[in-house]
């Protein structure tokens, strides 16, 4: 049948309803969860439904992203169902009386992709049976290569009163083949779950299995009111991250670049490199590990 999204019968589509009973409240962690077969931008979406006041918990999934982005605006897309391209809705200021969480300070929400890439490792590692890693601050690396990529927004609120929103996407490789690859403008080679040789490439669990392990990482770090060191989450970064204890060149967001060695994260998630100027502590850039 033209267009069916059965004609590729090794990229069979997700399901709405399975993943629903599985993933959304009272079964499941989160609160809303729209799956469409094609959107332009999953964090476009999000955002779109933030301002217009829709509360945390929205999960938004697409078959296939026309106008995906990753940092600094660099465009992130696959073919239909080819991988996994989701995004999330979180609230991280507003307190939550029946879950006993208390607001988390804005600068603490550096943490957030830093939380993200912990969920991924887990199920990568888990799920597919692959050694993975994270390039600080956004990027999954499966040997040297980018399986996946993370983008958070913040969103400011519908009303000055609303805390700023944040929207969480992530974007991974599946089953894209050599010729499907996107190009890397920062000259990071790309890969897929199935290229690296990953024993399970199912969209669906390893979805599944992503949502929940970020719907549980967060709830800790909310637990403890954004604090990365009380719940975990900072030893389990560093555990996962492959920058700390590099060489490593940094881009940063005005055009210069400093190279030195990364030598931990602090409190509010920056990345600390040792430069010969001294200690340097970054909230955001693109980093090169340099041999």
């Amino acid at each position: 049948m033209p267009g069916s999204p059965y004609t590729d019968l090794d990229r069979p589509p997700l399901s709405a309803a399975r993943l629903r009973r599985a993933l959304v409240a009272p079964h499941g962690p989160w609160r809303r969860l729209d799956l469409r077969a094609e959107t332009g931008s999953t964090n476009a979406d999000v955002a779109e439904a933030a301002q217009a006041g829709e509360p945390e918990g929205l999960v938004v999934v697409a078959e296939r992203q026309t106008a995906g982005r990753g940092r600094r605006g660099r465009a992130w897309q696959s073919p239909p169902r080819a991988g996994i391209a989701t995004s999330v809705l979180l609230r991280p200021g507003e307190a939550v009386a029946e879950r006993g969480w208390p607001p988390a300070p804005a600068s603490g929400y550096g943490w957030l992709p830093l939380l993200a890439g912990v969920a991924l490792v887990e199920t990568v590692t888990r799920l597919a049976e692959l050694d993975a890693a994270l390039k600080w601050p956004n990027d999954l690396l499966v040997g040297d290569a980018k399986c996946a990529g993370i983008l958070a927004e913040a969103v400011p609120g519908p009303t000055p009163a609303r805390p700023t929103a944040v929207v969480l996407g992530i974007g991974l490789n599946v089953t894209l083949g050599a010729d499907e690859l996107p190009e890397n403008p920062t000259g990071l080679p790309a890969t897929s779950l199935r290229l690296a040789g990953a024993v399970a490439t199912d969209r669906d669990p390893l979805l599944r299995a992503l949502l929940r392990s970020l719907a549980d990482w967060y709830d800790r770090w909310r637990s403890t009111g954004g604090d990365a060191l009380a719940s975990g989450l900072r030893d389990a970064y560093l555990a996962a991250c492959g920058t700390v204890g590099r060489p490593v060149r940094v881009l940063l967001p005005g055009g210069d670049e400093i190279t030195g060695t990364a030598t931990g994260v602090d409190p509010d998630g920056q990345l600390i490199v040792d430069t010969p100027a001294g200690p340097r502590a970054l909230a955001a850039g693109d980093v090169l590990h340099l041999r």
